[in-house]
C-alpha cells in the first residue's frame, strides 16, 4: 500500500502557509516550486517545503489535512518548528 503525505509549504519563515496532501510528495512539491499548479501557491509564492508527515492511506491523509487546516496559525508554526526550527527547505533533502 502506498504512503500518503500531508505537507506544509511556506513563502518564507513565518510567511504564508499552504497545507496539502498527496501520494507523490516529490512530484507535488516540484509542481508548486515551478508554478505548475495554478492557484494559491503560485499567487502567494509559496515554494518552500517546511513540514511533512506520512499517513498509511488516503482517508487518514484527508482527515489530517482537514485537521491541520482548522488549526490556528500558532499551532501550525509550532508544529513546523518542532522538527524544522530553521524553516529549511525539506525538498532538497528528499531529492
Amino acid at each position: 500500500m502506498a504512503d500518503y503525505y500531508v505537507y506544509i509549504m511556506a513563502s518564507e519563515k513565518n510567511g504564508t502557509l499552504y497545507i496539502g496532501m498527496t501520494n507523490n510528495l516529490i512530484k507535488r512539491v516540484y509542481e508548486h516550486k515551478n508554478n505548475l499548479v495554478k492557484g494559491f501557491t503560485q499567487r502567494y509564492h509559496v515554494h518552500i517545503l517546511v513540514y511533512y508527515e506520512t499517513t498509511p492511506d488516503v482517508t487518514s491523509a484527508i482527515a489530517r489535512e482537514k485537521q491541520l487546516k482548522h488549526w490556528n496559525r500558532a499551532w501550525k508554526i509550532r508544529l513546523i518548528e518542532e522538527t524544522n526550527p530553521q524553516w529549511r527547505d525539506l525538498y532538497n533533502e528528499l531529492i
